[in-house]
């Protein structure tokens, strides 16, 4: 299944990059592309990634601080 059409990135393919240590979106554009476009694929992205739409709830969600690290903060102007 596609994860990113402007590129034809693949969820296996994105798995892949992410099996390969790549752990942001960010780190997945600069593997294959996907998301430096038009950037519908970026959740699909941090899903497959384990990371989800709103990670800090998760966080929130299972008692933990929900502290954005830089990281975050960068994902989310890519978002934008």
């Amino acid at each position: 299944m596609f994860v990113c059409s402007c590129f034809g990135v693949t969820e296996a393919q994105v798995q892949q990059h992410a099996d390969n240590g790549a752990c942001t979106p960010r780190q997945i554009a600069s593997a294959c592309k996907a998301g430096t476009d038009c950037g519908s694929c970026v959740r699909r992205i941090q899903a497959i990634l384990g990371r989800g739409a709103f990670p800090r709830r998760d966080l929130a969600d299972r008692g933990r601080p929900v502290v954005a690290g830089p990281e975050e903060y960068e994902d989310l102007e890519e978002a934008a």
